[in-house]
């Protein structure tokens, strides 16, 4: 029994290693063409660099502007994903404490919309965002990513603040607390685990959408993000992959980091408050 044990946890190290392989292929393909000339891509893209050439990078850096396209892409997702966790938060906890006919219709419209695809609403998003003059702004398209990313915040948090107990709720209101004071003072502190994860998976989408940017502010070059940057290198008749991978690359930095160090806190949050005790 034991040998065999010993065998099962063997297969599963063996295939969860050659599955980390898997996923890693991409990361080689990008960091090490990233290095290439274009010629050399051509040639053999699965090759090694002869030599490590950070031409590319500087080049990418000059021609996409990356300073500024990195500003922009940091302005945009932190005001959205902090403006995601304040108003989705105090909307789920609003929910599950008062639970009337209008707060339950409500969820079920933001759940509803969740599976709705983005593609059968361009049209007449850019109609809407055209009459209301949202276009080529940066206000514009934070208007859009607080209205595409609340559907799936509420519904996170409007599933661990039934976690929370009432009790707590209700013995600061007896110690004089204000409504919104219990929801900052107590309450929010609590959704600390699920605060992480929102932040996390809507940090990813924002950061690397190109789609919704492209619709928004494609045509205003200073408002331009980092992944509407790297489409630059690919005209109708030329494509740059050197720089465009070298641009990824450059692009990708920073979110991998963040989530790195935010990664634990996805488990924690999703499992948090699913046994009660």
């Amino acid at each position: 029994m034991t040998n065999r044990y010993n065998w099962r946890t063997l297969l599963l190290e063996l295939i969860a290693i050659l599955a980390m392989l898997l996923f890693m292929v991409p990361f080689y393909f990008l960091g090490s063409n990233s290095l290439k000339t274009f010629g050399e891509i051509l040639l053999d893209a699965a090759a090694l660099p002869k030599s490590l050439n950070f031409s590319n990078y500087e080049r990418a850096w000059d021609i996409m502007k990356f300073p500024q396209a990195f500003w922009n892409s940091l302005l945009i997702t932190v005001t959205s994903v902090a403006g995601l966790v304040v108003i989705s938060a105090m909307a789920a906890y609003k929910m599950v404490r008062r639970p009337n006919k209008l707060n339950n219709t409500l969820f079920l419209l933001f759940v509803a919309a969740m599976v709705i695809p983005f593609q059968s609403i361009m049209i007449p998003l850019m109609k809407v965002a055209g009459w209301f003059g949202l276009t080529n702004s940066m206000w514009g398209l934070w208007l859009c990513y607080m209205g595409f990313g609340s559907s799936l915040t509420i519904f996170l948090f409007h599933g661990f603040v039934k976690s929370i107990p009432v009790e707590i709720e209700e013995s600061a209101v007896v110690d004089g607390c204000s409504p919104y004071g219990v929801f900052w003072r107590i309450v929010f502190p609590l959704l600390k685990p699920m605060t992480a994860t929102v932040l996390l998976l809507n940090s990813l989408w924002i950061w690397n959408d190109f789609l919704l940017p492209n619709l928004i502010i494609g045509g205003e070059r200073t408002l331009r993000t980092i992944p509407l940057s790297t489409y630059s290198f690919f005209g109708q008749y030329t494509k740059q992959w050197d720089l465009a991978l070298a641009a990824l690359v450059m692009g990708i930095i920073p979110i991998i980091i963040f989530f790195l160090s935010l990664q634990k806190y996805i488990i924690e949050g999703i499992t948090a408050g699913s046994v009660k005790g």
